[in-house]
């Protein structure tokens, strides 16, 4: 419906190795798990899904898998958050930032 205007990316704050660590594991994701529902599915099921290039990144940086793991988590935390204060933004803007007025 309202795409965020503001020209700040959501992954702005995160470092160049940080973006391409997220970037490449979503887009694994999306190769692996298509179009699931995230509400729906297991986490556990998404993160084995997820867990060979996982295993990739945690080989080529010479970390722990489960490092990769809480990493991963971390990155798209604070994406996320990014993404849903820009939304509160977007929709402010717009006048919609209360609905129960």
């Amino acid at each position: 419906m309202f795409k965020p205007t503001n020209s700040s990316a959501p992954n702005t704050s995160l470092s160049r190795e940080e973006r391409q660590m997220l970037d490449r594991i979503n887009a694994y994701a999306e190769q692996v798990l298509g179009d699931i529902d995230p509400q729906k599915t297991r986490i556990s099921y998404q993160l084995e899904k997820l867990k060979p290039v996982m295993e990739e990144i945690a080989a080529e940086k010479q970390l722990h898998l489960e490092d990769i793991f809480i990493k991963y988590m971390d990155l798209a935390s604070i994406v996320s958050a990014k993404e849903n204060d820009l939304w509160k933004e977007e929709l402010s803007q717009n006048g919609l930032e209360d609905f129960t007025r």
